[in-house]
């Protein structure tokens, strides 16, 4: 069976599991093809593929605009498959929503749609975890990668019911759809601290920031996916009306792993409940082993 990966990125988190996956499936001797969802990219040909895997990170209990209209400019295609994966910073099933749209999307492109499988990754906005959380996110993320290959292999069904409470907040949160191009227009940089290297117009997967005489410029087609702030090496990119939520720099997964007593306050008892289904799954898959 060949693959198809398609993946929305901003700060690598679901690019990072997305490759974890590719491997895991490789290694069971399927060829897996993984791609970037951004402005540069040429509509799939699906005629060369049996299956379609597309990625995401959660925002706001929803897909990001790209990625629907990624979905949108599909091909219609008859007997093929389809998964979802997401990521999202923290374990809530509000997260679960996100796949909503999406489905109903492949669905009426003529995909069979089977599932859609969910991974925790640290912050990229809001606050900033500690690197022994953000190793242990890791760690229970390549568990279920384990898990989750097994299941894609088998063309197994994972799909979710959302109930309308879950359904309901997603639907008003959509806001961000409309809001993220007029708030990124007002994202500027801190003219003390930046230092034109560019890299937040290399980091944008919609070409939406340049770089016109040494001073870098905003667009219209921003969707919040954070790559600009939270990779520029000196901190300098201003997120407007969300700065007080910026997060700066990268995390090292090669931490100590945090044990339940250093997971965070926020959202503790659904983190820890993930951590322990996930080493569960790991323990599960190495008995088998």
């Amino acid at each position: 069976m060949k693959i198809l990966m398609c993946i929305f990125s901003g700060t690598g988190n679901t690019m990072r599991i997305a490759n974890s996956l590719a491997a895991e499936l490789d290694s069971r001797g399927y060829l897996v093809e993984v791609r970037r969802i951004c402005a540069s990219m040429q509509k799939p040909d699906m005629s060369d593929f049996d299956m379609l895997i597309v990625g995401y990170p959660v925002h706001a209990f929803n897909a990001p605009t790209a990625v629907l209209e990624f979905l949108k400019g599909l091909d219609r295609v008859e007997g093929k498959r389809a998964y979802i994966i997401h990521s999202s910073g923290e374990p809530l099933g509000f997260n679960d929503a996100a796949g909503i749209t999406p489905r109903r999307i492949l669905t009426k492109k003529g995909y069979e749609f089977l599932g859609e499988f969910s991974y925790v990754m640290p912050y990229n906005i809001i606050f900033k975890h500690t690197d022994e959380m953000a190793a242990r996110m890791w760690n229970s993320a390549l568990a279920r990668v384990k898990r989750d290959a097994e299941k894609i292999a088998a063309c197994t069904q994972s799909t979710r019911r959302v109930n309308v409470f879950k359904r309901a907040v997603s639907f008003v949160l959509r806001i961000e759809h409309p809001a993220m191009p007029v708030i990124g227009r007002r994202f500027k940089t801190d003219k003390d601290k930046c230092i034109g290297c560019g890299k937040c117009v290399s980091l944008c997967p919609l070409e939406n920031i340049s770089l016109v005489e040494g001073r870098v410029k905003f667009g219209k087609k921003c969707v919040g996916c954070m790559a600009c702030s939270f990779g520029c090496p000196s901190d300098a990119v201003r997120i407007s009306v969300l700065n007080g939520w910026r997060v700066n720099g990268g995390y090292s997964f090669d931490a100590e792993i945090a044990d339940d007593e250093q997971v965070c306050k926020y959202c503790r008892k659904s983190y820890i409940k993930y951590f322990h289904e996930s080493e569960s799954n790991e323990n599960e898959i190495q008995r088998k082993l």
